[in-house]
């Protein structure tokens, strides 16, 4: 499975905001993260509709996680963006043997479907974490 830009940006984001201790602007995550302002923006809101983070407006206002960094799937911000979670589109089959094909597709789809709604935003944090220091690289966090 790949991710379109639409589910790395807003991964991107999400991580973002659960290392902001205060409220973070789209601008601020936007630099902080090289992504572009408004298809962010755009992102946030479709994250903001479906529970994901909270939304605060005026002068000082931003986005913030809207639950802890443990209980936000990345299943749930992919399907809050629209992110496809199946990697390709099953035709029906047409021999016997496709069947077989079929169905161990159908199964694989439907792992990878239970594992995305398994791993949590604070997981993939520690884990890109844990990356970044065995690479050698700063761990001055940036997705």
């Amino acid at each position: 499975m790949k991710l379109t830009t639409r589910g790395h940006y807003s991964v991107k984001a999400m991580l973002d905001l659960s290392l902001q201790p205060r409220l973070a602007s789209v601008k601020l995550i936007a630099q902080r993260q090289n992504l572009p302002a408004p298809y962010l923006e755009k992102l946030l809101i479709q994250l903001r509709q479906a529970g994901l983070v909270e939304s605060v407006r005026g002068s000082r206002g931003g986005y913030r996680l809207a639950k802890a960094p443990s209980h936000i799937y990345l299943g749930q911000i992919l399907d809050a963006v629209g992110e496809p979670i199946t990697p390709l589109e099953l035709a029906s089959p047409e021999k016997a043997e496709d069947w077989v094909t079929l169905t161990l597709w159908r199964k694989l789809q439907e792992k990878l479907r239970e594992t995305l709604y398994k791993i949590s935003l604070e997981e993939l944090y520690y884990d890109a974490r844990s990356w970044q220091a065995a690479q050698g690289e700063d761990t001055n966090f940036m997705v």
